[in-house]
């Protein structure tokens, strides 16, 4: 997969797209992450990106002409996505990484910045993705997460693809409790079904505690999971 940030910092991105796996996915050809600066495509001699907004009002920003000019510059491959992360946009889940890991070859990602960004830059994009109900100073900060969270679903990137089956939201609950060795810390006790050797009891186990702790930390996602699996049983 190609994926190509438009980012007025792309120092930003040195020591996340090198760390962990994420960094020897990219090392190891999984993904290419290309970053674009449109200060290389401002128009005057001071490279400028952002202005005052007409209308009045406070903050800078983001110039149309740039970003326009830096999104035209990247090669495009048949199946790809414009994306803009913008706390506007809709929010980020496993649902949306899976899309896009999976449906698309080239991810070009839009950086918002200062007070926001000219209104025609949203005709760029064929979406708007947000982390969350609260501002950044950057859209630098969710296009790390949003790569991370693609690259790690590509094929190569986790070594054992099971591992990706049994964890936070992918069947719609939150992952079960998970313990290591010792068997006792500080009077904490692994669970001895966790010890039985049974697999059949422990795969009992770990769905009991999936329901019962989405139940109790994400009553969203459990009302939504409990909703599905009644008209699946009709």
């Amino acid at each position: 997969m190609n994926i190509d940030v438009i980012t007025l910092f792309p120092d930003f991105f040195t020591s996340g797209l090198q760390s962990g796996l994420l960094g020897k996915a990219l090392a190891n050809e999984i993904a290419q992450v290309n970053l674009v600066n449109p200060r290389d495509f401002a128009l005057d001699k001071h490279h400028r990106v952002d202005d005052i907004p007409y209308g009045g009002g406070v903050g800078m920003v983001l110039k149309p002409e740039p970003m326009f000019a830096a999104v035209a510059s990247i090669p495009r491959l048949p199946k790809g996505q414009v994306i803009l992360l913008s706390p506007q946009g809709s929010p980020l889940t496993q649902n949306t990484l899976q899309d896009l890991a999976t449906n698309y070859q080239q991810l070009i990602l839009i950086c918002g910045h200062y007070e926001g960004v000219d209104e025609r830059i949203r005709y760029l994009a064929d979406r708007e993705i947000s982390l969350g109900d609260f501002i950044l100073t950057c859209g630098e900060i969710p296009a790390l997460a949003l790569i991370n969270g693609v690259v790690r679903l590509l094929p190569g990137t986790v070594g054992k693809v099971e591992s990706l089956k049994a964890e936070s939201f992918e069947d719609g609950l939150l992952d079960y409790p998970q313990y290591t060795r010792p068997a006792v810390f500080q009077d904490w006790e692994v669970p001895a079904v966790l010890r039985s050797g049974n697999h059949q009891l422990i795969a009992q186990w770990r769905k009991e505690q999936q329901i019962k702790r989405t139940q109790q930390r994400r009553p969203d996602l459990w009302q939504k999971w409990a909703e599905i699996r009644s008209q699946e049983s009709e």
